[in-house]
């Protein structure tokens, strides 16, 4: 039997779970940057203490990375990201309930200290369903929650604020989180073997790839300390780090960035925030689908994250005297920036399983920093100077830096393995 005849419901059953399951994470992490505008005003905050309320979020992100991503390993995926999802949903609700700037630090950092570990956790867990041929699609459709929350967001957010205020705003969007843990509970499995709904083709296809693919991986990272001294490894961390503050150090600001430009409503706003994420989403799914084909990871890391730098400078340099261009530009710049799903698909192909759940850990837990830091040096830049500009700059140098280390990277991926060939080596044992 062919790899192409194998049953896929792996596709249709773990893919929209996930995918709807991080929507509402993402929602809940992000709605601050159009809460905040209600936040600022009724809580008497400057852009600098903005910017570190959202940004403090990722400070308390860090605590679960590893955590999260050992016990999706060692214990599982499926019971960890179900209490996650009731204690994050509980969390982002009680925001509504804050009154000064103290005690909203506090519940961002929580609900970052819960949300945490979930990303890790799912990654792994995507692991065990889908082998290296897939992984960069399985990853890319899973990410593209990022770009569809933010989509939902705007829009829903815009006409929340429009209606009611932003306490309603944390309440109404953290609802969902809570409900989505009993569909998580009941549709998710930890791995084929526990699964009832899966076909004997599609468990032994899995099941034999994936393992074959493990073998193959662990033959160059045994161990952890080889792990963390791995050029790819040291590489993608630092790169990752530069990333993500120009990817937080965006998306959070962006509505502010968006409403200067063009001076609309709160609704008018959110739904021209919609349209750099639908590039996301199509500049997500493209590159995927390329990284799949020619495992050349390198390419499709840096060259999209120097290309995204360019196209925000281009937005810097047409400015609100060229609003539709400058938006264009901050749309395609997005497009290109959000290369996430190669990225860590470059880290599962670079890391042998029994220590990959601690190195992504390290990586998301470091390199989320640059969540802090991105929002909150924007944030201070804004204050000091009055215009958003010099941040714009401030970020443009951190994806040029990103992109020139990705070039560094060295393709090394497992070796992609077929069904016929796990078939002949399994017979052989």
């Amino acid at each position: 039997m062919s790899g192409h005849a194998i049953p896929a419901q792996r596709w249709v059953r773990i893919i929209p779970v996930a995918f709807l399951m991080y929507t509402f994470a993402f929602i809940d992490r992000n709605n601050i940057a159009f809460g905040m505008f209600g936040i600022q005003k009724e809580l008497a905050i400057q852009a600098t203490a903005a910017g570190l309320a959202a940004g403090i979020f990722f400070f308390g992100y860090v605590f679960m990375q590893i955590p999260g991503g050992l016990l999706a390993e060692k214990w599982s995926a499926k019971r960890f990201i179900t209490i996650a999802l009731l204690i994050w949903g509980c969390t982002s609700m009680a925001t509504a309930l804050v009154q000064n700037l103290t005690q909203l630090l506090i519940v961002r950092f929580v609900l970052g200290v819960v949300e945490g570990g979930v990303s890790p956790a799912t990654m792994i867990l995507l692991t065990k369903w889908f082998p290296l041929s897939e992984r960069s699609r399985a990853n890319a459709l899973w990410y593209l929650c990022i770009p569809v929350a933010s989509i939902i967001t705007g829009p829903v957010s815009g006409w929340i604020l429009t209606h009611y205020d932003w306490r309603m705003l944390f309440i109404l969007e953290g609802a969902p989180a809570v409900v989505w843990a009993i569909v998580w509970w009941f549709l998710v499995d930890d791995k084929p073997s526990d699964a009832k709904w899966i076909s004997p083709a599609e468990r032994d296809y899995l099941e034999t790839t994936i393992a074959a693919e493990k073998k193959a991986i662990k033959a160059e990272t045994p161990s952890i300390r080889q792990v963390l001294r791995n050029r790819n490894v040291v590489l993608l961390l630092v790169l990752f780090c530069f990333l993500q503050v120009g990817f937080y150090g965006y998306g959070l600001w962006l509505p502010t960035l968006v409403k200067s430009l063009s001076q609309g409503s709160m609704i008018q706003v959110g739904w021209i925030t919609t349209i750099p994420w639908i590039c996301a989403m199509i500049g997500s799914l493209l590159l995927s689908m390329r990284a799949d084909k020619t495992r050349d990871y390198r390419t499709y890391i840096a060259g999209p994250i120097l290309l995204a730098a360019v196209f925000l400078t281009m937005s810097v340099l047409a400015g609100p005297t060229r609003p539709v261009l400058a938006i264009a530009m901050l749309s395609i710049c997005l497009g290109f920036m959000y290369c996430y799903a190669v990225y860590w698909t470059a880290l599962t192909a670079f890391v042998a399983d029994e220590v990959l759940a601690v190195a992504m850990g390290t990586i998301n837990a470091l390199g989320n920093l640059g969540g802090f830091f991105g929002p909150f040096i924007v944030g201070y830049l804004i204050d000091q100077t009055g215009t958003m500009y010099v941040g714009e700059v401030f970020l443009i140098v951190c994806l040029v830096i990103s992109g020139l280390v990705a070039l560094q990277l060295r393709n090394r991926p497992a070796p992609l393995v077929t069904i016929e060939a796990t078939t002949r080596t399994a017979a052989a044992e």
